[in-house]
């Protein structure tokens, strides 16, 4: 069941405010794709698409309309999350690792089963930054689900100087976004086997980014 929240009047005002800069710097933005064909073709038990968490701004906007689902803290800063992301037309699954983490991942795995997309950030909503936390793979592995890594640059951008490096991009900003290939868990792999595959996605999702970055002009780090 549906956690019911009270009314948030500073949450309502801000997620507005927000999810408006969105939309106009949003549509500003010119796009260019690698390998977003393994996104399209969907599989039966669903996919997850692993962006950094420093990311989401393109990625969030991106992927709007689609009615695909988003894990968002409780917390308050949650709330304001979730009536951006609302407004862009995703579902929302409320959680973290913090509070609510099992029923969110209990959710996310039915959504997935039911052939859903999840638009996941594999180190939010704390950090570490560029490291992906287990639950995504425990929610791949009980549903069937795919995980598709992605890389992302805009620019120009700004970098804020937050624990992830948060980007916005300018408006009319140049934003590359490159694919890599789709993992599976299988349901019977061992910890070690999972742990190897978490490390794989994670070195995956890195290099994609260097390169996305690289694609735009950017040194490596």
């Amino acid at each position: 069941m549906a956690e019911v929240e009270d009314f948030d009047l500073r949450a309502s005002i801000l997620g507005f405010i927000a999810r408006g800069l969105v939309r106009l710097i949003g549509c500003t933005l010119r796009y260019q794709f690698e390998n977003e064909e393994v996104v399209l073709d969907k599989p039966p038990h669903g996919q997850v698409i692993c962006g950094w968490h420093g990311r989401s701004f393109p990625y969030a906007y991106r992927f709007r309309g689609k009615g695909y689902w988003v894990i968002i803290s409780l917390s308050r800063d949650g709330r304001i999350q979730k009536r951006v992301f609302e407004g862009l037309g995703y579902q929302i699954i409320r959680g973290s690792t913090g509070r609510g983490g099992v029923r969110a991942l209990a959710e996310a795995i039915t959504a997935l089963k039911k052939g859903g997309t999840m638009a996941l950030t594999p180190d939010g909503p704390r950090g570490p930054s560029g490291e992906v936390q287990p639950g995504v793979m425990v929610m791949a592995q009980k549903s069937g689900a795919t995980l598709i890594p992605v890389g992302i640059s805009a620019r120009p951008r700004r970098l804020f100087r937050s624990w992830d490096r948060y980007l916005i991009p300018m408006p009319f900003a140049r934003v590359f976004m490159k694919f890599g290939q789709p993992l599976t868990v299988p349901p019977k792999a061992t910890e070690q086997e999972v742990e190897a595959l978490r490390l794989q996605l994670q070195v995956e999702m890195l290099r994609l980014e260097a390169e996305a970055e690289a694609a735009l002009g950017f040194s490596p780090k």
